[in-house]
């Protein structure tokens, strides 16, 4: 099993998600994360999705999407050079003797801290998913109080 990448351009309909992710629970496939968002043409907005299966099971998913009627589009970005990336927010406990050991490994991530408070940190941390789990690894010796992570969302490089 690969994990896929997929973009599905859709209308900008209540219940499009819905009936997005309802297609993937019935048909048993498993979302690992999914994002969506306005797109760049008005009306229509752009849905993120990873999933982990392999190539025949990617296309019979791509041939259900288009199954659906507000589905415009549906595209592999991981078929394809991208740039996918991941927002998170992790509390963690940080007493003042340990700030200073905690704020090495946020500046070794490029993360940054958005909150502090008597006895923790907040951090914001972007990029891809493996940069996330390991700093996530690497701070769990502190104590992680709340971890929220927004799931990838992608483009592909280039002009295309």
């Amino acid at each position: 099993m690969k994990k896929h990448t997929i973009a599905v351009l859709v209308n900008d309909q209540p219940g499009v998600l819905q009936r997005v992710s309802g297609l993937f629970g019935r048909r048993g496939f498993n979302i690992e994360s999914i994002t969506v968002g306005t797109s760049e043409e008005q009306g229509l907005s752009r849905m993120v999705i990873v999933t982990s299966c392999d190539d025949n099971l990617l296309e019979q998913i791509t041939k259900q999407l288009y199954k659906l009627i507000d589905v415009i589009k549906v595209t592999d970005l991981s078929a394809s050079p991208m740039v996918g990336r991941e927002l998170a927010l992790i509390k963690v406990n940080a007493e003042p003797s340990a700030r200073p050991e905690i704020l090495g490994v946020v500046e070794t991530f490029r993360a940054a801290v958005v909150d502090i408070g008597t006895s923790s940190l907040m951090v914001q941390a972007v990029g891809d998913t493996e940069k996330i789990d390991a700093m996530i690894e690497l701070l769990k010796p502190y104590g992680i109080r709340e971890v929220s992570r927004t799931g990838v969302t992608a483009l592909t490089r280039g002009n295309r």
